[in-house]
């Protein structure tokens, strides 16, 4: 009974900051909660006319249908080997944008500075796919207008797989920095300057310092945003991907993620127990391997564990 008293009063004392909340909780709620009775599907013949009670049950047809497919171990190489790259690029130029700014003391030049480098996460994917075709393009590219400017032969970028891996990344590490780096940059703000200071007066220069205190102090946080991403590692973004890419069958080989695939296949054969199997299959992936990495580090380093 007095916890419920206690968690009254904290509501009614602090209602703003819980209304704001609110839209969050109904997002998870809805989309998080209400959508797994649908999870059925994937165990059955799926057809609109009976629905999702009176459709036919199919047993695991589904997930064979998917794991028999010729392009399913591709596709799940290229998703797995994707966000990994993401992951640890993404990652580590966050905590070095970080660590940087938290060396400035100039206040408004690293308000300037972070508001430059999280504008990239407020654009669109299509929006983006629009830069990168500027710089790629072929006929008007900016990067085979500087080609031809110097004496050289424009290329078809579109058309070389084998270059789309680094521009994949390169096109994440530019979007996706600049909010994680504000992450770390909360955590950097909040840690006790006086370790630091203490430091400085034993003679320790700014790379010991950052080595041997900074970057410690930042460890829990890195993991925590590292295991936050690992439970994502099997699926593929795919408004990124199909936004840059599309339906590019020459690329396809080296970028396409289970995602897209599915997307193609459910366009073209209509089927959504097959789409919706697929999707299980990631949420169980990703399940044993933020569970599995959680217990990896709570073993070698607790502090960074999630739970």
């Amino acid at each position: 009974m007095k916890s419920k008293r206690h968690l009254a009063r904290e509501i009614h004392h602090n209602w703003q900051s819980y209304l704001l909340l609110l839209p969050a909780c109904l997002y998870v709620f809805v989309y998080g909660y209400c959508t797994l009775p649908y999870a059925l599907i994937a165990f059955k013949d799926y057809n609109y006319r009976d629905g999702l009670l009176g459709s036919p049950w199919n047993g695991f047809d589904n997930f064979r249908f998917f794991f028999n497919s010729t392009d399913v171990w591709n596709v799940t190489w290229n998703t797995v080997k994707l966000n990994a790259l993401f992951l640890v690029f993404t990652l580590g130029c966050a905590v070095l944008l970080a660590i940087m700014l938290n060396e400035l003391h100039c206040r408004r030049y690293k308000k300037l500075s972070q508001t430059i480098m999280i504008l990239p996460n407020l654009l669109s994917w299509v929006v983006i796919s629009y830069v990168v075709y500027g710089i790629l393009g072929y006929q008007y590219g900016y990067l085979n207008a500087t080609l031809k400017s110097l004496g050289g032969a424009a290329k078809n970028w579109y058309n070389m797989p084998e270059i789309w891996t680094f521009v994949l990344v390169l096109v994440r590490v530019w979007q996706g920095s600049g909010y994680n780096m504000v992450v770390f940059l909360a955590a950097l703000t909040g840690m006790d300057d006086s370790i630091s200071e203490a430091a400085l007066i034993d003679g320790a220069t700014r790379l010991q310092r950052i080595w041997y205190i900074t970057l410690p102090l930042l460890l829990p946080t890195i993991c925590i945003m590292a295991l936050m991403s690992i439970g994502r590692i099997f699926n593929g973004d795919f408004g990124m991907i199909y936004a840059l890419v599309g339906d590019n069958g020459i690329l396809l080989p080296y970028v396409d993620v289970i995602d897209t695939y599915v997307y193609r296949m459910l366009r073209q054969l209509g089927e959504p127990s097959w789409a919706t199997a697929v999707g299980l299959w990631q949420s169980l992936m990703g399940f044993i391997m933020i569970f599995a990495s959680n217990w990896i580090v709570r073993r070698k380093f607790a502090d960074g564990a999630l739970f």
